[in-house]
């Protein structure tokens, strides 16, 4: 069968397109649900106005503020898309993603053996609760309360060589916050990778835009998983949530979309100003392509500015390249150790700590694997 034109682009972006015999095709053959979108995520932190602080600076919207709970929002409608509730000590607490109809919810909850249930009236709707294979809580949520719109950054018009579209006018990015406009896409780090992944294939029918392989270990199949919602013929981010394997189970990071390259610039320079830490940045990613920006949040939670990423409709089968540092970017500058989680940081530590209780475990994480993760750090 003949490859379309899109399937053909989407090899050429430096991935191995297509599935060789015996490998991960990607999808579920029927799914219980096809989840719609990421709808939220959900932290405790013992400091809500430091997490408010910055969740500003950051670009975020706040619509509700107790002792006990901060709701951030972005620019366009739909759900708040972070949750903050005041906790012991500062950790991710689940992620939440919308289904197109309550009775999605009701078929998941009996495919599961579990009951949906009331939201709280402040988000509306009904969910259900889950646990996927890593022990990450998972809610799929329908008629949640949709926030209306609010005001938000325009991209600039650009002048690009011989086309000319502004005249007569100057091009000027405001000092200040970024508007983050949405939640875009949230990274897990697992020990049973290729449990999870079939989990979120199988339960969400989720589909895979690209796998990556540690380099030269094809044969032992992928170590990271970039994975799409599908809605059929309409397009959806290169990745709604993406997996890696690793040595303990964990949040890695979150994104967030804003306007164009200029917001985002600005932003930063203004996250700089106000004394946050940047983890790496500005650059264009590879599996993706969006132009990204990295932060360092006072609780040490990884968390990124994005735009103009790749969008992919359901007739794309999954790209395959090896996982490097140095192929983790188009252009910008080398990956940091903060980013790549080989410094000296909180989760630093927290990986060379789980590292030999992950080798003497039941988990996919073995000693081959190791060198694997190894030899990427080292690229």
């Amino acid at each position: 069968m003949e490859r379309s034109v899109k399937d053909e682009s989407h090899r050429n972006l430096h991935s191995e397109s297509g599935v060789a015999r015996g490998e991960h095709p990607g999808r579920a053959r029927n799914p219980v649900i096809k989840a719609e979108d990421l709808a939220w995520l959900e932290f405790e932190k013992p400091d809500l106005d430091r997490a408010e602080r910055f969740a500003r600076a950051f670009g975020f919207g706040v619509v509700a503020r107790t002792t006990a709970e901060l709701q951030l929002r972005g620019s366009r409608p739909g759900a708040p898309c972070v949750l903050i509730r005041r906790g012991p000590r500062s950790r991710f607490a689940g992620l939440a993603f919308s289904a197109t109809d309550p009775r999605d919810v009701v078929r998941l909850a009996e495919a599961t053996g579990t009951r949906p249930g009331k939201l709280p009236d402040g988000l509306g709707g009904i969910g259900v609760e889950l646990r996927d294979p890593s022990g990450a809580r998972v809610r799929v949520v329908s008629g949640v309360h949709e926030l209306p719109e609010i005001p938000s950054q325009s991209p600039h018009t650009f002048n690009f060589g011989s086309e000319v579209r502004r005249t007569n006018a100057t091009q000027r990015a405001a000092h200040g916050p970024v508007t983050v406009e949405r939640l875009g896409h949230v990274v897990l780090q697992s020990t049973k990778f290729r449990e999870t992944l079939d989990w979120y294939l199988e339960h969400l029918g989720l589909i895979v835009s690209d796998f990556l392989y540690y380099e030269g270990r094809r044969d032992r199949g992928p170590a990271m998983g970039f994975v799409r919602c599908d809605r059929g013929t309409v397009a959806t981010d290169h990745h709604t949530i993406a997996l890696t394997l690793g040595p303990r189970d964990r949040y890695v990071h979150s994104a967030y979309q804003v306007c164009d390259l200029d917001a985002m610039a600005a932003g930063g320079e203004y996250l700089l100003d106000q004394g946050y830490r940047r983890s790496w940045g500005i650059g264009r990613h590879i599996q993706g392509s969006q132009l990204f920006d990295y932060w360092r949040d006072p609780d040490g939670f990884l968390v990124e500015h994005f735009t103009d990423g790749d969008l992919f409709d359901n007739t794309l089968e999954p790209g395959w390249a090896p996982m490097t540092a140095s192929g983790l970017a188009q252009w910008g500058p080398p990956a940091t150790k903060d980013f790549l989680g080989i410094g000296f940081g909180r989760e630093a530590l927290g990986e060379l700590s789980s590292i030999a209780s992950a080798l003497r475990s039941e988990n996919e994480f073995d000693l081959a694997r190791l060198r694997g993760l190894l030899k990427v750090a080292a690229s």
